[in-house]
C-alpha cells in the first residue's frame, strides 16, 4: 500500500501531538532508556544500535525522551531528533545559558561510569528551551545519554 508524503507527514504530526499529550518523560524514564540502549548496543553491536537509536519512530524515542550518543571527543553517533549533528564534534556546544554541555559530559565520564547533568535545551516536541535533567553512561568507548525536560 502506498501513502502520500502529505498523509505520512500529517500522521507524524498527529503522533507527535498525541505522544506529548500522553505526558512528558521523567528523569527515571530517561535513566531506564539509557540502560535499555546500552543493553541493546552490547547485544547487537554499534551499527545496529546506532540505526535503532536514530529511528524517530523506534524504541529509543518516547514522547520527548530520546537517546543520544557521542564518543569521548564529542563526535555524535546518534541523536534522532537532530540527525544533522551525527558525525560532528559538538564538544564546544553550549546550552541556552552558555554551559559547555557535551564537554561537561566528557569530563565527568572520564572518571566515572555514569553521571547526571542539568542544562537548558530545546524540547523536540514543544520547540521551547526547557531545563533538561540528563543521565549519561559509558559503554564501549561511547557515551549514551537521555534527558527529561522540566515543565515550564
Amino acid at each position: 500500500m502506498r501513502y502520500s508524503k502529505t498523509l505520512l507527514a500529517a500522521a507524524g504530526l498527529a503522533f507527535s501531538a498525541s505522544a506529548f499529550s500522553a505526558g512528558q518523560g521523567t528523569p527515571e524514564e530517561a535513566h531506564d532508556l539509557v540502560v535499555k540502549a546500552v543493553a541493546y548496543y552490547k547485544a547487537n553491536g554499534q551499527e545496529a544500535a546506532m540505526a535503532a537509536l536514530n529511528d524517530m519512530n523506534g524504541q529509543f524515542v518516547d514522547r520527548d525522551l530520546y537517546v543520544f550518543v557521542h564518543d569521548d571527543k564529542g563526535v555524535y553517533y546518534a541523536i534522532a531528533p537532530k540527525q544533522k549533528f551525527i558525525g560532528k564534534n559538538l564538544s564546544r556546544i553550549r546550552d541556552a545559558n552558555g554551559k559547555f554541555i557535551v564537554q561537561e559530559q566528557i569530563d565527568a565520564l572520564a572518571t566515572s561510569d555514569s553521571m547526571w547533568q542539568e542544562y537548558h535545551w530545546e524540547n523536540p516536541v514543544t520547540r521551547k528551551i526547557q531545563l533538561k535533567k540528563t543521565y549519561c553512561e559509558k559503554a564501549g568507548g561511547l557515551q549514551f545519554c537521555a534527558g527529561a525536560y522540566a515543565s515550564n
